[in-house]
């Protein structure tokens, strides 16, 4: 089923829609738990005196029904910065929409509008309909690699 969707920069008004959809992506994933994001962290960190991290919005008849949340990192293999895709969802009625890949494409739109040497993200590997989405897309899944991540008391300590 294709929708007519628009894509469009974040605005501040736009953040209790966004900390609604990650509450659901949290849900989705099994990581409810692990939630501590409140509307007044994402403002500051979307709109503040420093942003660190910018969002588009996918809307389906004015209704906020999707996200993509990312952020500049840096490769030095390639000497340029890139885009990384912290986060994608879009709500579970409006999926095969098009909304998705839209959201997508865009990002690449972005990336290669500032001259970025890649575009990144990171999926669950048990999320085989996502794996499949993105390489129908023509997205490598890298198997080689693995995250590392230290947070919470881990941090605390390890800073020593």
């Amino acid at each position: 089923m294709k929708t007519n969707y628009s894509l469009r920069p974040a605005q501040a008004r736009d953040v209790p829609a966004l900390v609604g959809l990650i509450e659901e992506l949290a849900e989705f994933e099994g990581l409810s738990h692990m939630l501590s994001l409140t509307a007044e962290k994402l403002h500051r960190h979307l709109f503040g005196d420093k942003p660190v991290v910018e969002a588009l919005i996918g809307e389906i008849d004015g209704e906020v029904v999707g996200f993509a949340l990312f952020f500049t990192n840096f490769s030095t293999f390639l000497g340029k910065p890139g885009l990384y895709l912290e986060d994608l969802y879009v709500r579970s009625a409006h999926r095969g929409s098009g909304l998705g890949k839209g959201l997508l494409t865009r990002l690449a739109q972005i990336a290669l509008e500032r001259d970025y040497g890649r575009f990144e993200w990171s999926v669950l590997d048990w999320n085989e309909d996502a794996i499949g989405f993105y390489e129908r897309m023509g997205a490598t899944v890298l198997p080689d690699w693995r995250i590392c991540r230290i947070s919470g008391a881990a941090l605390e300590k390890f800073r020593g």
